[in-house]
């Protein structure tokens, strides 16, 4: 198959296509044609699937992928302004969960939705590592405090800006301020040299935090795993990145222990304009 086929009968030579194609790979000649990729369109083609996706009629088909393949849109599940806010603004930092595991398929369900975020040139550099044992995770726990340790002796100006003398105290005193009780522990890691992968990562696990609510799921970033993640040497191999991958962010997920009942308020937001 070249890279898009469409069906002339479906086609009604409208150039929408055309126009939303973000590479400009596609041509449409005239109204009695229909839309083809022009010359070297096979080498600049990002798959982004744009074409087939904003097809009224779903005449073109693409090489990876067909419309009838892709869930259509649904504009009755298309939140408003007061629903999106409402959406946005009741996701809650989870910090207390039950001791309750998550099963596999449902953190597979949360990676794929989250698969789905934006990627630079659509080069979709995510790849994904969960913590899912309990006692694996609370070793590598036991390594971030470690960390934190190594930190206190040889950096502790550092160290006391961010506190980690009281959560090297809580642990040793038998509570976990670093996933704060949390089952599971799901990492964002890409190669060090793919100029897209850590903008990409951090993106993906917003989404990620985004989409747990649905599935009756809570999260929290996990600031001080990811960076004894990232520069702590018993840490990065017990976790265990292929060759030349660093971890640029992970999340705590487990169920809430309890449900929130009220929207906090923020600051104003800071704005200029020109």
């Amino acid at each position: 198959m070249p890279l898009f086929e469409v069906d002339p009968d479906k086609c009604n030579r409208d150039g929408i296509c055309v126009d939303e194609c973000p590479i400009k790979i596609i041509a449409l000649k005239d109204k009695d044609s229909v839309p083809k990729p022009v010359k070297g369109a096979e080498q600049l083609c990002i798959h982004c699937g744009h074409c087939v996706a904003v097809c009224p009629t779903g005449a073109l088909s693409h090489q990876r992928m067909r419309p009838e393949d892709c869930p259509p849109v649904k504009k009755e599940w298309r939140l408003g302004p007061e629903q999106a806010e409402h959406f946005l603004r009741s996701r809650r930092s989870i910090r207390t969960y039950k001791d309750k595991p998550v099963d596999r398929e449902t953190l597979s369900r949360l990676i794929e939705i989250a698969s789905h975020a934006p990627s630079g040139h659509n080069t979709q550099p995510v790849h994904w590592h969960v913590v899912h044992d309990r006692q694996i995770l609370q070793k590598q726990i036991g390594l971030v405090v470690d960390w934190m340790r190594d930190m206190i002796k040889k950096q502790p100006e550092i160290a006391g800006m961010m506190h980690l003398d009281m959560v090297v105290a809580a642990w040793e005193m038998g509570m976990d301020t670093v996933c704060r009780g949390a089952p599971h522990v799901i990492v964002a890691h890409g190669h060090k040299d793919h100029p897209m992968a850590a903008d990409s990562c951090v993106i993906a696990l917003a989404y990620l935090e985004l989409a747990a609510p649905s599935l009756g799921l809570g999260s929290c970033w996990a600031g001080f795993y990811n960076t004894a993640a990232r520069y702590w040497p018993d840490l990065k191999a017990a976790i265990g990145l292929p060759e030349g991958h660093v971890s640029y962010g992970a999340v705590m997920v487990g169920y809430p222990k309890y449900r929130y009942h009220r929207l906090p308020l923020r600051n104003k937001p800071q704005v200029t304009w020109q």
